[in-house]
């Protein structure tokens, strides 16, 4: 029997790997075409403009359960996600403690883990570890892609790629 707990999660941070610190190329795919005009959140966020629209039907043609995995928290979904053409996502909801992650662990590592409940999943973040790696690799019982984004560069073919290829590898498994 298959479902949505047999998908497997892709956590997607938004600062670095979808707005990447620095603009991108002048062939990559923005706001374009189709009288799309260029939009600002609320705060009048310009980074918002290094948002690839492309990104969102990448990302969907996976066939992953996307789910936002950033401190934009539920703004990911009022702001990011229709310029993505995204539908809204799960959330993961941060816990409000300061408790330490471990030594070179991520603050992220060990809350994504648990959320994931035995699921696998890939996680596209700008800020993972080879630490962040070794420790998934130890406590959690399902497949698992700790992938970094590039933060200058933003999302990639060849961070879609990465994410194809270990989807082919686990549906081998299964």
């Amino acid at each position: 029997m298959t479902g949505i707990t047999n998908v497997p999660l892709l956590f997607l941070d938004v600062d670095g790997p979808l707005i990447p610190f620095r603009a991108r190329p002048a062939g990559r795919a923005r706001f374009r075409g189709g009288g799309v005009a260029r939009v600002r959140d609320r705060a009048g966020n310009p980074l918002l403009d290094r948002l690839d629209p492309d990104d969102g039907r990448r990302l969907s043609a996976l066939g992953c359960q996307l789910v936002w995995a950033t401190t934009w928290m539920a703004e990911a979904n009022e702001v990011v996600s229709p310029r993505l053409g995204l539908p809204d996502l799960p959330v993961v909801g941060w816990p409000d403690d300061d408790e330490d992650s471990g030594p070179g662990l991520h603050w992220k590592t060990r809350f994504l883990t648990g959320w994931a409940a035995g699921r696998p999943f890939a996680w596209l973040d700008d800020e993972v570890t080879d630490a962040d790696r070794r420790w998934v690799a130890a406590h959690h019982p399902a497949p698992a892609l700790l992938h970094r984004v590039d933060p200058y560069v933003g999302l990639t073919e060849a961070d879609l790629s990465a994410v194809r290829r270990w989807l082919g590898r686990i549906a081998d498994t299964a």
